[in-house]
């Protein structure tokens, strides 16, 4: 069996760039997704010796169980990377947007993740150098107005990042994540207009630049990967500079 990833978000975005990058490497993708047709689409293109497609709700525990259960037994029961990329953003003013709004993005970032996470625990620990990578967010390094929820769930998945790296080491997993500023996805174009921040900032990456940094991971695997010239330089500012420092310049940008 070839080296193996499992992909959550698989059928569009960046978890579409993955499956096709892993793919054309001679991996055998796991590409999950709630969109049936962008899987059918998505296994059309790469072909069934190197993927699998598997319609799973990350907030499903028996939807996740019975995904990664079935691809297992495409790769003999071994996952050598969990790519943990579903996600959903909703921007704007914090009391603007609904409650039910704010409780799916923590669901899905956080519960969904951690769902992910503990199931897919078994297939990991029976892979020799498993790897998981998770996706967090420039907005993890600090709270992002007009983003709060996200911003806050983006914490979270830093946090579980940091925690199970150490606690799975001893089972040979090691645990990273990914922070990319704005990406231009899908996600993101349904929300450009709720933040003045997309124009201050740039929406400049693209999913296949995220794609190749999970790439990078593989090669050679980094705590936390800062994806962006920009915020490469400012991750270390950020790491170190006083809190106020850092909530002058978020201010000075939000500009409201």
């Amino acid at each position: 069996m070839n080296e193996s990833i499992f992909i959550t978000g698989a059928g569009a975005g960046i978890g579409r760039e993955t499956a096709r990058l892993f793919a054309s490497k001679g991996w055998f993708v796991g590409a999950a997704d709630r969109d049936e047709a962008a899987l059918a689409s998505l296994r059309n293109e790469l072909g069934d010796d190197l993927c699998s497609t598997h319609v799973m709700d990350v907030v499903d525990e028996s939807s996740v169980k019975q995904g990664l259960a079935d691809f297992a037994r495409r790769t003999g029961g071994q996952l050598r990377l969990l790519h943990n990329n579903a996600g959903i953003l909703k921007v704007g003013r914090f009391e603007e947007i609904s409650l039910a709004a704010h409780r799916a993005v923590v669901e899905v970032n956080v519960i969904g993740l951690m769902t992910v996470l503990h199931a897919a625990f078994p297939y990991l620990k029976a892979t020799p150098s498993a790897q998981v990578v998770n996706m967090s967010s420039a907005s993890a390094a600090y709270g992002i107005p007009d983003f709060a929820s996200y911003s806050a769930s983006k914490h979270a998945v830093r946090a579980m990042t940091e925690a199970l790296d150490i606690e799975w080491e001893p089972y040979d997993i090691r645990v990273c994540d990914l922070m990319p500023p704005f990406v231009n996805t899908g996600m993101v174009q349904q929300n450009e207009q709720g933040s003045r921040l997309f124009d201050r900032l740039g929406v400049n990456l693209t999913p296949d630049v995220v794609a190749a940094q999970v790439w990078a991971q593989v090669e050679q695997p980094r705590l936390h990967r800062p994806i962006s010239m920009q915020f490469r330089a400012l991750w270390p500012i950020a790491r170190s500079a006083p809190a106020s420092v850092t909530r002058g310049v978020l201010r000075k940008l939000w500009g409201k």
